[in-house]
């Protein structure tokens, strides 16, 4: 199943996609992090409430699909292609940062791409949302863990990204980056090893094209690594890595701009779209 979270007349609210609509949940949860805590979500759609709201998914402001999200995890250089093109080394162990929840976007809503540099970068990926908590998680024990799967636009400010070794700064401009357009359970994606489709295109452009098949680190390592160091709680999400054909790698580089149109596609997860424009000093 599918479920999405939106903002409706100023307030916020979740629920499954079905055809067209989203089904309104609020009544099972306040929101869809305590959903996910709470075990609370449906498993089909005979089991959504028949008195739940349909609400026309045309023009209806989605947000990230946890959009109280207490911590994104994110993986770098976990594709060999993109790892090769940064000129960096195999490394044993996932490389980790971490981004705000301040800085990610719903689908369909604009990024803003900052004063301070012109170096917006794009990075299309797989994100995975964990469903039960856990500490020092087994890899074969990994993906019951995982509640589902969204898109997600990593967008970097590369200049900042490379002020240190840190890439705090360039990760988390306000309004970089998105997640979306919903949370896709695991039994319609199946295990990410096997092969999703994932191509990031840039005003209908393809500019990476790749698959989660292709991970250095699969979900299964990430989640156990991730476990390793810090419990994992329901509604964390893990964005795993961008595959090869970066921006600022490029000759010339090429790099978001006000008017642009990013796209993150994946293979039985979706299709997340937003527009950039210029943010005022």
């Amino acid at each position: 199943m599918k479920f999405a979270s939106y903002r409706q007349a100023g307030n916020a609210g979740w629920g499954a996609v079905t055809g067209n609509c989203v089904r309104s949940l609020n009544a099972i949860a306040p929101t869809l992090k305590e959903a996910i805590a709470r075990g609370k979500l449906p498993r089909t759609e005979q089991e959504i409430p028949r008195s739940a709201p349909a609400l026309p998914l045309e023009n209806l402001p989605l947000l990230p699909p946890v959009p109280d999200t207490g911590r994104i995890f994110c993986v770098g250089l976990n594709y060999a292609d993109h790892q090769a093109e940064t000129g960096r080394k195999p490394t044993e162990h996932p490389v980790i940062f971490m981004r705000y929840a301040q800085s990610i976007l719903g689908h369909g809503t604009a990024l803003a791409a900052p004063p301070e540099s012109e170096t917006f970068d794009f990075e299309g990926e797989l994100a995975v949302i964990i469903g039960k908590p856990g500490r020092r998680i087994a890899e074969a024990d990994a993906l019951a863990h995982v509640a589902g799967y969204s898109c997600f636009m990593d967008g970097t400010i590369r200049a900042f990204q490379l002020h240190t070794h840190q890439y705090t700064p360039g990760k988390n401009f306000d309004r970089s980056g998105a997640c979306g357009p919903w949370l896709v359970t695991p039994d319609e994606t199946g295990d990410p090893k096997a092969g999703l489709k994932l191509e990031t295109r840039l005003n209908g452009s393809p500019v990476q094209q790749s698959d989660t098949g292709m991970m250095l680190f699969p979900v299964p390592v990430v989640i156990a690594y991730l476990s390793s160091f810090t419990t994992l709680e329901p509604g964390d999400v893990i964005a795993t890595g961008t595959p090869g054909g970066v921006g600022f790698k490029r000759t010339p580089p090429l790099y978001m701009r006000a008017g642009d149109r990013v796209e993150v596609e994946i293979e039985r997860v979706g299709l997340l779209a937003n527009i950039v424009e210029k943010e005022s000093a």
